[in-house]
């Protein structure tokens, strides 16, 4: 009875937590932009903060693999980590833009970001296939370490998905006022005010997407202390350095381009990390990538936040100059078809730009949780083999949510 009890409240209230934050979130957004007058953001202004170094406690990744060979790997596991992380620098390298002063901070971008985010999981899901890892007590800690990170992760994506929504019904706004404009008998104060409507809610504070800096210490945490003095005491298999190594770089990256969705959304540069690799593991082929883009990237982010423009977000800042235009020519009675139907152009293509963002966000947070329910069901099966008993199945968050 106590193993089962262990196994309920390792899994099932975690899960149940996540369902429940989940409705509460969408509960929350629904009722918050239904709001007519919202405040203004004050962005917050850029600070310069200290790398973020994983594992200060010390790094129970360093002997993972010798610097000069890999003897204790045989050549099938050696391919199969070498694929997994030629794939992660290919990945990291897209993500670099060649021309980063207008690439950068776009939605486009922020779309590739978090498709690539998305392919990441994938692979490293069916990297976890192909090991064929036998679920020891070692390997019973990696399944814990995912179940509690993916959590964290799930949230981010929840939060990411909440200010899309939010931005999203921005948009509805404005198609709303360009109806009314389209009315003659719609008076200029009407149309003045729905245009500020729109700015207002545009500039306003999600409450969900301030919580993204206590998830992102929470998971930065995390990553630092997960079990480091167990897992470098006890002997791993060759097919745990291999999950171990390759799970890194995911973290890592995942982390990292969080922390990107977390500072534009959020409205505060607080939420950019800068990450360093551990000297331990600086000869991994996607480490000089990872710094690249993080060099290119993050000076960008920065900058854009001692504008003061109310977002970061370009396409946004585009059609924001066009609703001062329009705002403008409404005042002086001087409205053509012609800015009005440019500026509609633009909010379609935001919306669907927005939409695709989301797309992706959600294929991310599938991903997820269909690695968790994955990992957790191979610990289930052990569990079950041990105790000589059939489990009651396991409640499938995907289920629930995704389907």
């Amino acid at each position: 009875m106590g193993l089962l009890k262990t196994i309920i409240y390792s899994f099932f209230l975690p899960s149940l937590s996540f369902l429940l934050k989940f409705f509460e979130a969408n509960i929350e957004v629904s009722a918050n932009t239904s709001q007519e007058s919202l405040s203004l953001v004050n962005m917050s202004r850029t600070q310069d903060h200290p790398p973020r170094v994983f594992f200060r406690c010390g790094n129970p990744l360093k002997n993972l693999f010798p610097k000069k060979n890999n003897a204790h790997i045989s050549p099938n596991l050696f391919s199969l980590l070498n694929s997994f992380e030629t794939n992660l620098t290919v990945s990291i390298k897209n993500l670099i833009p060649k021309d980063a002063g207008n690439a950068i901070l776009t939605v486009s971008w922020m779309n590739q970001a978090m498709a690539s985010l998305c392919e990441t999981h994938k692979s490293i899901r069916t990297l976890v296939t192909d090991l064929e890892l036998p679920v020891s007590d070692l390997e019973e800690n990696f399944i814990h370490i995912y179940s509690g990170i993916s959590l964290k992760l799930l949230e981010l994506c929840n939060s990411f998905t909440s200010e899309l929504n939010r931005l999203n019904h921005g948009n509805l706004l404005l198609k709303f006022a360009f109806s009314k404009l389209e009315t003659s008998s719609c008076s200029k104060e009407s149309s003045l005010l729905h245009l500020e409507s729109w700015r207002q809610h545009i500039a306003s504070k999600n409450p969900i997407t301030e919580n993204c800096g206590k998830i992102m210490s929470s998971l930065v945490e995390s990553l630092e202390h997960h079990h480091h003095h167990s897992l470098s005491k006890k002997k791993l298999s060759g097919k745990g350095k291999v999950l171990l190594r390759a799970l890194y770089g995911v973290k890592v990256k995942t982390l990292y381009i969080s922390s990107v969705f977390a500072a534009v959304f959020s409205g505060s540069s607080n939420n950019l990390l800068y990450l360093t690799i551990p000297k331990e593991m600086e000869e991994v082929p996607w480490a000089q990538a990872f710094m690249e883009l993080q060099n290119v990237v993050n000076p960008e982010i920065k900058n854009a936040f001692l504008s003061d423009r109310f977002t970061v977000i370009k396409d946004l800042v585009a059609v924001e100059s066009g609703v001062k235009k329009l705002h403008i020519a409404v005042q002086e009675g001087s409205v053509t078809n012609v800015l009005v139907e440019l500026l509609k152009k633009s909010v379609m293509e935001l919306s669907e730009r927005f939409d695709l963002v989301s797309k992706e966000t959600g294929c991310l947070l599938k991903t997820v949780i269909s690695a968790r329910d994955a990992l957790v069901g191979r610990l289930w099966t052990k569990y079950e083999e041990e105790l000589g008993v059939t489990l009651p199945m396991i409640i499938s968050v995907k289920r629930v949510i995704c389907e």
